[in-house]
């Protein structure tokens, strides 16, 4: 059972395409996903709060998302999409309607309006004018330089879906090491969303993310986040039940006090519930 308050900080909501239109560029097209059934999902997990992530099928229009969180505004958080020419005006009427962060999609460069880190700069610098962080997607195991541009951004960092640190390549990783370097700096946070997209197993348990789940709680017990993934967009694998997804915490995350913190506390802080 989960704690009272518990947060999934990852989901997503899709259509109908005749009231949110999807944008003409995305990747993919999903079938809806509803606020019913996404309230249905939290009243069977036992979740009393919740995050939303603006997807790429709605580039930067980031309606749906925020028309759902801003009324729910006790319960839900919304983490949208923009581009580096967003006003100072509609960064604030996104964060009366529930937005306390950003979306920049690294590791599918087709997502991602920013050219470069300073115009990511550029717009960090007003987001810490308004207590947003910025929430990235990239491969942790093939970063380059680019942790020294993520240090230099003067906003909190979240990192989605356990960084794509594949499994596989094991915790003793050189990249995956200075990865966890930058969590135990104290800035950066990381998600405990989606392992199907790192396991190298077919069916749940994924026994072979515990390892990675382990490292990165070890390095940031006051960082980690979880989320459903919900409606699990891009699963490589045959789609889990959200269930077994959600039984995974006990593996990851075996000691009680630190599930608590990291299902109720943390988000608290980074959401501002």
């Amino acid at each position: 059972m989960l704690p009272p308050d518990s947060c999934d900080t990852h989901a997503h909501l899709f259509g109908p395409a005749s009231v949110y239109p999807w944008n003409p560029a995305r990747g993919y097209t999903p079938p809806d996903a509803s606020a019913a059934s996404y309230e249905a999902l939290h009243r069977t997990l036992g979740v009393g709060r919740g995050v939303l992530t603006q997807p790429s099928v709605y580039g930067t229009d980031n309606a749906c998302i925020l028309d759902y969180v801003a009324r729910h505004p006790d319960r839900m958080r919304a983490v949208v999409a923009v581009g580096p020419d967003v006003g100072d005006a509609e960064l604030a009427q996104m964060h009366d309607r529930g937005a306390r962060g950003i979306r920049i999609n690294l590791a599918d460069k087709g997502g991602n309006p920013f050219a470069s880190f300073r115009e990511i700069n550029n717009v960090a610098d007003r987001l810490k004018a308004i207590g947003w962080h910025i929430e990235l997607l990239l491969h942790v195991h093939q970063t380059g330089g680019m942790l020294d541009d993520i240090r230099k951004l003067p906003v909190d960092i979240s990192v989605g879906h356990f960084g794509y640190m594949p499994a596989a390549l094991g915790v003793a990783h050189p990249e995956f090491r200075k990865f966890l370097d930058l969590v135990r700096e104290g800035r950066t946070w990381v998600k405990f969303t989606a392992p199907y997209r790192i396991t190298g197993l077919a069916t749940t348990p994924y026994d072979d993310v515990i390892p990675v789940a382990h490292a990165l709680a070890e390095a940031g017990p006051d960082r980690i986040l979880w989320g459903t993934d919900w409606p699990h967009p891009i699963c490589p694998v045959p789609m889990p039940n959200d269930g077994d997804l959600t039984d995974h915490l006990a593996d990851w995350i075996p000691d009680a006090g630190l599930r608590q913190r990291i299902l109720v506390d943390n988000p608290a802080r980074l959401y501002g519930f």
